[in-house]
């Protein structure tokens, strides 16, 4: 049995995400989706976070700058 350890995330205003969430430790950054998904990218660096979680374009900034750059899991659906 895998267990996954969802990690506390911020709201945020956008079309395609719900919430944020950041785990500096491990360097996993956590999405969750309008949708109901739920993803954790990896080795994603503090600086990538803050920058996403500062743009006035949140949807864009993720589409732009983390999908398909960092590695990808789906933790829930």
């Amino acid at each position: 049995m895998i267990t996954v350890n969802f990690m506390e995330r911020q709201p945020v205003q956008s079309c395609i995400l719900r919430s944020v969430g950041y785990d500096d430790s491990t360097k996993n950054l956590e999405i969750e989706f309008h949708s109901g998904l739920v993803y954790q990218y990896s080795g994603v660096p503090s600086k990538v976070h803050t920058d996403l979680m500062n743009s006035t374009a949140v949807g864009k900034y993720f589409s732009e700058k983390i999908r398909n750059r960092f590695r990808a899991k789906a933790v829930a659906a």
